[in-house]
């Protein structure tokens, strides 16, 4: 008896290097180009595809079993979709959570983003590992129709993430409160009410998770975008201020960000910042910024605390990195990474200004790391009664 025939593969992930994968598309069809990553989250999979800082990256998922949680508008971290596609293992299969609203296939097709599945994740892990982040060029075409040597030659066109500024693409396009509170069972979200903390956040790309913990924390939080200036950040009398998480080069980005931060420093405010306001503030500072071979991506990292000398499991995901050897006098190294001893945090000696490379808020992943908002709470509480 004659076996069924293969299907023909529907969808095609292009390195620059020529190395293709074959697999099964779903959600938007078409082509696109970007930096190539990996996450090694088991959950979370729409708050990675929403979380602003994976702008101009395809991710490719290490765990198995995605999209078997659905999807749900509490689930996204912005309003806008984010990562430019997304490669797993096995094809989404049909949601099983109470909170599903839909399913991964049909909300990908929505925000029109490209999804590949039936890949060898551990395959393309290894050589992510092994040769860095490449560029590639992601289609799906349902009719399995491929131009292979157009789609090579993209991803070798493509400039890639040094050097490009993509907090502007992702940043709020005008300024607004927010005052809704983390997650809870089983109200869900609450809205803070009462007077709080002023706290002013840049907006490179900020996940809602950590304006929630913001608000959570006591905090009346005021939002503004990436270009904000310091006369725009005083002028709202802030208590302190926070710089937000977001994608490109730090670089790139902090052409227009680091006048705003010195000009904020010299007031001697608290100041806290995640991911790559971490960066912004030690670029500020006078510290140097460079790529990482392939990034931190994923829930589950350990990072030493080099203050107290605590293990914290974390959520990461970046792919530059402040070069601790450049930090300044008067700056310390707080934090480290156990995977490669990169740094993870920084510190003005004496002075409640203090940053993280990776994300306290979680969303997805570990909440060993959410005291970082209570600190700027009570740093600003400290400078209140003063």
């Amino acid at each position: 008896m004659p076996s069924a025939p293969t299907p023909r593969p529907t969808a095609c992930l292009a390195l620059s290097d020529g190395t293709l994968f074959y697999g099964h598309g779903f959600g938007a069809t078409g082509e696109t180009v970007a930096e190539l990553v990996f996450n090694t989250a088991m959950t979370g999979y729409q708050e990675i595809m929403t979380d602003p800082s994976y702008a101009g990256q395809v991710v490719t998922f290490t765990f198995p079993h995605i999209g078997n949680t659905g999807v749900t508008p509490e689930d996204d971290e912005t309003a806008t979709p984010a990562a430019a596609g997304m490669v797993v293992k096995w094809d989404p299969t049909e949601p099983s959570n109470w909170r599903a609203t839909g399913d991964l296939t049909d909300w990908l097709l929505k925000i029109g983003r490209i999804g590949i599945g039936g890949i060898d994740t551990r395959r393309l892990t290894r050589a992510i590992r092994q040769q860095g982040a490449p560029h590639v060029a992601l289609a799906h075409n349902p009719e399995g129709r491929f131009d292979i040597e157009k789609l090579v030659a993209r991803a070798r066109a493509w400039k890639g993430l040094v050097g490009l500024d993509l907090a502007k693409d992702v940043t709020c396009a005008q300024s607004y409160r927010w005052n809704e509170q983390r997650w809870a069972w089983p109200e869900g979200y609450t809205d803070r009410t009462g007077p709080g903390l002023r706290v002013v956040a840049i907006d490179y790309g900020a996940k809602r998770n950590i304006l929630r913990c913001l608000a959570s924390t006591g905090c009346e939080v005021t939002v503004l975008p990436a270009t904000a200036t310091a006369e725009d950040v005083l002028a709202l009398n802030p208590e302190g201020v926070f710089l937000s998480n977001g994608p490109g080069d730090p670089a790139a980005t902090g052409a227009y960000a680091v006048p705003m931060i010195k000009g904020v420093l010299d007031r001697n405010l608290p100041v806290f910042g995640i991911c790559l306001g971490h960066q912004m503030l030690a670029l500020a500072l006078g510290a140097r910024t460079v790529k990482m071979n392939h990034g931190h991506h994923g829930a589950n990292h350990p990072v030493k605390d080099l203050t107290t000398g605590k293990v914290e499991i974390t959520s990461m995901n970046h792919g530059f990195t402040v070069d601790s050897q450049t930090l300044p006098k008067g700056v310390s190294e707080t934090h480290v990474s156990l995977f490669d001893g990169s740094n993870c945090g920084i510190a003005v000696d004496g002075k409640p200004i203090f940053s993280v490379q990776y994300h306290p808020e979680a969303s997805p992943g570990p909440q060993d790391s959410y005291y970082l908002f209570e600190r700027f709470a009570a740093a600003m509480q400290a400078r209140r009664a003063a």
